[in-house]
């Protein structure tokens, strides 16, 4: 790579990691895998950046690397999780406090195909074509999809007393 476009790839991650970041966490629902994430995906687009630059924005590229690796590295750990009986007491510092455990419970609980359709349709802020391009399907899947998973969302947050909306008509 030559140094202008590796100044340009430089440039990008300052710009975009903390948005990627974000992303990831939301694909992966743990900090530690997100940063995982966020960094396997940079260095498979570092590999390519001299065509992916070329090609127009680089973020599409990037953000599909996230959602396709999120979804292999998910495969894989179906086959290798280990269940334990007691979950071991951490500290944690909470990156993202505006988050609510309850909806990243409940988008964490969508399949992973699912759960990218709303991380890029309604996080990320993309349109139906623009999803389905990135995840390598139809527009219609991406529809169903998002129609599926937020029906699930809203069955999963109802019974949480605390996302009901307060006042109002009883």
């Amino acid at each position: 790579m030559d140094i202008d476009a590796e100044a340009g790839f430089r440039e990008f991650v300052v710009h975009r990691r903390a948005g990627l970041l974000r992303t990831a966490y939301l694909l992966t629902g743990d900090d530690g895998h997100a940063e995982d994430l966020v960094q396997t995906a940079l260095l498979k687009t570092y590999r390519h950046w001299n065509r992916i630059a070329a090609q127009g924005e680089p973020i599409a590229y990037v953000r599909r690397v996230l959602v396709t690796t999120a979804t292999s590295w998910r495969r894989r750990l179906l086959s290798t999780e280990q269940v334990m009986d007691a979950v071991p007491e951490q500290a944690h510092y909470d990156r993202y406090p505006e988050r609510s455990a309850a909806v990243i419970d409940a988008l964490h609980a969508l399949p992973p195909r699912m759960r990218a359709v709303v991380v890029l349709r309604f996080y990320e802020d993309l349109t139906e074509a623009q999803t389905a391009e990135l995840l390598g399907c139809s527009v219609g899947t991406v529809k169903t999809q998002s129609s599926r998973a937020m029906t699930r969302l809203r069955s999963a947050l109802a019974a949480d007393p605390a996302l009901r909306p307060t006042g109002g008509v009883a």
